[in-house]
């Protein structure tokens, strides 16, 4: 018994230690002889975290301003000094996976399809045509993040991009409502920004690393609707698609190291097109998201939403790490997304 009531001490311990090292702050490095000049220049790109620069090559690190290749090499060995770079065996990774949450969807089968919710460390990608409730599961994700839930999950607060002009503080009330949530609270929760071209999109993602790490451990969800709509109209044509296609790369890079660097959930919803190849090889659906094959191996869980009857709408795992592909049922309410009645 003994030795159990240690190792339970022990596995706290090591869970606390992952929770400071999470966040190590980039201002460490002055104790490896780095300056703070060359510090603020990798703060003004969104590097504020030691792990940050771990994620970012040496090339871009070169590229910002200031920073000479002998700099980005000195911060690089000294970043690698305060972090364990190498291996590390899969019951250590599967404790520090135990930092994972949930953000529940509103919808019990939508949350069991989903294993518990919207999961942290990743990006969940809901696609689907309009109306089947891409919108509607953003913003009740916008509630929903902020209440308690389930194993310990606190709450925090959201930052929601819209590339779509979709965004209705009215429809927060509306699902406060239904969670007996105070109106003013949850809208002081949610952080909005307009985005209004790729590049501006990309941008805004500088501003959500320097506030997620301003306020560590506060955010909990990134909410991005849509990923693909502004690429869509910035770049037209064949001709322009390998650059768009690499510039969709690199924002959901960014993105997935967001994810991991400050433990929050990433949801993107995305748009459909009519796949002209299908009709040859008898697909029964002849849509599908786009974004490619760049975007179908970014998100780490994809979810198709198709519409049912009334205001029933489909949820099917499309593509998932550690879910059975399935389907669940659920309904768009005035309360948001909520379970389906029979």
């Amino acid at each position: 018994m003994k030795v159990s009531e240690d190792q339970v001490v022990e596995d706290n311990a090591a869970c606390l230690d992952d929770e400071e090292s999470f966040f190590q702050d980039i201002d460490l490095l002055q104790k490896q002889g780095i300056n703070m000049a060359d510090i603020k220049k990798l703060k003004s790109v969104g590097i504020c975290t030691v792990k940050g620069i771990q994620m970012t090559t040496r090339k871009a690190l070169s590229n910002i301003k200031g920073l000479s290749e002998a700099k980005v090499d000195k911060i690089k060995e000294a970043a690698g000094k305060m972090l364990n770079v190498g291996f590390q065996t899969a019951f250590e990774y599967s404790a520090k996976r135990k930092q994972v949450f949930h953000i529940t969807t509103g919808s019990q089968e939508f949350d069991k399809l989903l294993g518990g919710g919207v999961e942290s460390m990743a990006i969940t990608e809901a696609f689907g045509e309009f109306r089947t409730g891409k919108t509607q599961l953003s913003h009740t994700l916008c509630v929903t993040a902020q209440l308690p839930g389930e194993d310990g999950y606190s709450g925090g607060k959201v930052i929601f991009i819209d590339t779509e002009n979709t965004f209705r503080p009215d429809r927060l009330r509306d699902i406060a409502d239904r969670f007996n949530a105070d109106h003013d609270a949850v809208l002081d929760n949610v952080l909005y920004a307009r985005a209004y071209t790729s590049e501006h999109q990309m941008e805004l993602l500088d501003f959500v690393a320097a506030k997620f790490h301003e306020e560590g451990g506060v955010f909990k969800l990134l909410i991005i609707d849509s990923i693909m709509a502004l690429f869509r109209v910035d770049f037209s044509g064949r001709g322009e698609l390998a650059e768009r296609q690499q510039k969709l790369a690199q924002m959901l890079s960014r993105l997935q190291k967001i994810s991991e660097e400050y433990n929050v959930s990433v949801f993107i919803t995305n748009q459909m097109t009519a796949d002209p190849g299908a009709g040859m090889t008898f697909q029964a659906d002849p849509k599908k998201p786009i974004g490619g094959h760049i975007l179908a191996h970014a998100s780490t869980t994809r979810i198709s939403l198709r519409k049912g009857r009334g205001e029933m709408r489909i949820a099917k795992i499309f593509d998932s790490p550690d879910m059975p592909e399935n389907e669940a049922t659920f309904a768009i309410s005035a309360g948001g997304v909520t379970d389906a009645k029979e």
